[in-house]
């Protein structure tokens, strides 16, 4: 069943990361639940809402796990915008940051974010904050230039998102080409965001580029951003124009206003630090038809 209120939404999810708290008296607080945020769509691309609990089923590895929480009501968010200024930005930098300002008016009072910026190295250019007023304008001081290390800045991205004090974590990537510089590899990054439990979303003009004078990495960097953004639960939107990205920003901040919020205990209670594979079956309600789902599709359990 949803939940009445907002309030109770914010409450219970906030609950699942919280150890367990005695003064809770009978409140009874899992500390090893995997939350699965889902994305479902009709057949002409509309989210779809109101879907109950019921209509639900979560597999790890092929076995069916009990659902322990459940919620189709918007819910705090940390984001973190991860954005290329490297040589093949220039002037563009402000459409990037046209983009960051789109998507921050979407955000609400408990949400929080921050932004990494790369080109040969990444870094932190404002640390996680509820305060985001001043974030977009400080994409306007920045220096383009240099080699880009795609992978390294969404590492960075990753690693500050770990500061975050809501359950749900998102990462906005914008950049217009592949890497060609990073110390870290796509395999790395994957790994630490499904660690860590948290969607990317890749926003750019990765087509447009074409392979003429570009290396195999930088041809093989959207591709390899994009199937990072399956895997999390997220997705790659590849912009036709430049200016298009404000408008995938909105876009992006839509669906992540528009989804289901699964939670489950593992019955494999070991910690073993293996990949277990996710798959959310969809049992449409009558008179509905047509309908899709997108979720996380897997995560490592922790280790000992």
């Amino acid at each position: 069943m949803l939940f009445r209120s907002t309030l109770a939404c914010l409450l219970a999810i906030a609950a699942w990361a919280q150890p367990p708290n005695p003064a809770h008296g009978d409140l009874r607080v899992e500390t090893t639940l995997v939350l699965v945020p889902v994305t479902v769509t009709d057949a002409r691309h509309r989210y779809v809402l109101g879907l109950e609990q019921k209509n639900f089923q979560v597999l790890e590895d092929g076995v069916e796990q009990k659902i322990k929480q459940f919620s189709g009501e918007d819910a705090p968010l940390s984001v973190g915008f991860v954005v290329d200024i490297s040589g093949s930005i220039g002037s563009k930098i402000d459409l990037c940051r046209q983009a960051v300002v789109q998507f921050l008016k979407t955000m609400n009072i408990q949400d929080e974010a921050f932004l990494v910026t790369f080109s040969e190295h990444a870094q932190v250019l404002a640390p996680m904050t509820r305060d985001t007023d001043k974030m977009a304008n400080q994409l306007m001081t920045v220096q383009t230039g240099g080699l880009t290390a795609l992978f390294d800045g969404v590492f960075a991205g990753l690693h500050e998102m770990e500061k975050a004090l809501n359950p749900r974590k998102t990462l906005i990537v914008i950049s217009d080409g592949g890497d060609n510089n990073s110390a870290f590899s796509a395999k790395e990054v994957l790994q630490k965001a499904l660690e860590s439990g948290v969607q990317i979303y890749a926003m750019g003009v990765f087509e447009s580029l074409g392979p003429l004078g570009m290396s195999l990495e930088e041809q093989r960097g959207p591709r390899l951003l994009s199937n990072i953004s399956e895997q999390t639960g997220g997705r790659a939107f590849a912009a036709s124009r430049l200016d298009q990205l404000p408008e995938v920003a909105a876009r992006i901040a839509v669906e992540l206003r528009n989804q289901y919020m699964l939670a489950f205990s593992p019955l494999n209670e070991a910690k073993d630090g293996t990949y277990r594979k996710l798959e959310v079956k969809l049992t449409q309600p009558e008179g509905m038809t047509g309908l899709t789902a997108r979720w996380r599709l897997g995560y490592y359990a922790p280790a000992q």
